[in-house]
């Protein structure tokens, strides 16, 4: 069996889901490899776990460039995506304005579910921000953590919490059934990352990965990008 390898942020795995069936009538190759925290895939990378394209924040691929594990003229930008809060289906939604009501929601849930907060790109960024909200301490024994936000996801939609709430990127909310989109984190809380394709220096389907970034990014799929979750990119 023909197989492309990808190691990917989960941020990029719905959208590339979606796609496959397209990619397989293409090119007659199965998508296969791993999504996860972007730090944690480019460490795979680093330590040789077989890979033809990558999907990981632009600075990520810019580094792995950089470490000359990535062809740089096959860099390409994916889109954006945020951050953004999450609850189960059918709880009610999660009104926030701003950082005081950021803050509010947060206190109020009695569980918190987010991807790996040294590894994810959402992780470090919630973080980032309960400290900056003043509440990292308050909040420490609400956090479940987890290797990557659609695990985390998947287990907020299994939550028997009173009044759970995740927070990871919305390309992976969207994704995950009995979960809700819930809103973008408010300003001055906001995360908006770009997401970059590449072709590894190492990978044995060349071509068949440039097809895949091909599709990822074309501006025939930016409908599909939207649906997603993604922002911008191409079309």
């Amino acid at each position: 069996m023909n197989t492309l390898n990808i190691l990917s942020g989960g941020a990029a795995q719905g959208l590339v889901a979606s796609l496959t069936p397209a990619f397989k009538a293409q090119t007659g190759f199965d998508v296969a490899g791993e999504f996860g925290a972007v730090g944690a895939m480019a460490d795979k990378l680093r330590k040789g776990t077989p890979a033809d394209i990558i999907i990981l924040t632009a600075a990520l691929v810019a580094k792995l460039v950089e470490e000359k594990l990535v062809i740089a003229t096959s860099m390409s930008d994916v889109g954006l995506v945020e951050t953004a809060l999450a609850v189960r289906a059918g709880d009610p939604p999660a009104a926030v304005k701003d950082a005081a009501g950021l803050r509010g929601a947060l206190l109020a849930s009695d569980t918190i579910f987010v991807p790996d907060t040294k590894a994810s790109t959402a992780g470090i960024h919630v973080a980032k921000v309960l400290d900056q909200l003043g509440i990292a301490e308050r909040v420490a024994t609400r956090l479940r953590i987890f290797p990557n936000g659609a695990t985390a996801m998947r287990e907020l939609a299994a939550s028997e919490a009173r009044r759970p709430i995740g927070c990871t990127q919305s390309t992976e909310i969207i994704s995950t059934k009995g979960v809700t989109l819930s809103g973008s984190l408010p300003p001055g809380c906001e995360l908006a990352t770009m997401y970059t394709a590449g072709i590894t220096i190492a990978a044995a389907h060349p071509q068949q990965a440039q097809d895949l970034i091909d599709l990822l990014t074309g501006a025939g799929q930016h409908e599909q990008r939207k649906r997603a979750g993604f922002i911008g990119g191409r079309g």
